[in-house]
């Protein structure tokens, strides 16, 4: 049996601390002063959010829409291989940021891991998605192009005569009158005799 003077006490700031360092993040991020975050865990204060004036607010959505208007552009097929790689950097970090999340919730480690593979598979789910995009227009990987479904009237004339036909004479269905039914052309041949 372990004894409590045995247990070494890590500090929460200093774990998520060390976390985000493994993960590239400065200390010059950390704020010295602002909105206090702390750990539901322990209620240390893991660091200090800082403020962000309403004039600085508006600049960074104003760079936002600058990047949307630019990130739309991008064919949906390049912007999917971005979020994949997204997705391989999540992998890769996904310990850490599941321990990471455990300490700025306070949900258990397999919850905190369980949300960090929520963001992976929502990143795959977008990875396939950016090859599939539903609506009447499919993106494709080249710039300002895309492909598009165009629905002709005489289609489904055609297919509602071809169905007619099957009904009416079923599988001896003269062979001249099928084929014109399927490309309408706009006139039906008619039965030899």
């Amino acid at each position: 049996m372990m004894s409590v003077s045995s247990v070494q006490y890590t500090s929460v700031r200093n774990e998520a601390h060390a976390i985000l360092s493994r993960l590239g993040v400065p200390e010059s991020a950390f704020a010295g002063e602002g909105l206090p975050a702390s750990s539901p865990i322990t209620g240390e204060v893991i660091t200090h959010v800082r403020i962000t004036s309403p004039e600085e607010a508006s600049a960074t959505i104003g760079r936002a829409e600058e990047a949307f208007a630019v990130w739309r552009t991008v064919p949906a097929p390049h912007r999917g291989e971005f979020v994949r790689l997204l997705a391989e950097e999540l992998r890769t970090a996904q310990e850490d940021l599941g321990r990471l999340v455990t300490l700025e919730t306070g949900k258990i480690l397999s919850e905190g891991f369980g949300e960090v593979q929520e963001m992976i598979d929502i990143c795959d789910f977008a990875v396939g998605l950016s090859r599939q995009l539903y609506g009447r227009t499919i993106s494709t990987e080249r710039a300002d192009h895309r492909m598009m479904e165009t629905w002709h009237r005489s289609v489904y004339v055609a297919s509602y005569l071809h169905s007619i036909f099957l009904w009416r004479y079923g599988p001896g269905m003269p062979r001249s009158l099928s084929p014109a039914a399927i490309r309408w052309s706009g006139n039906l041949r008619r039965r030899r005799r």
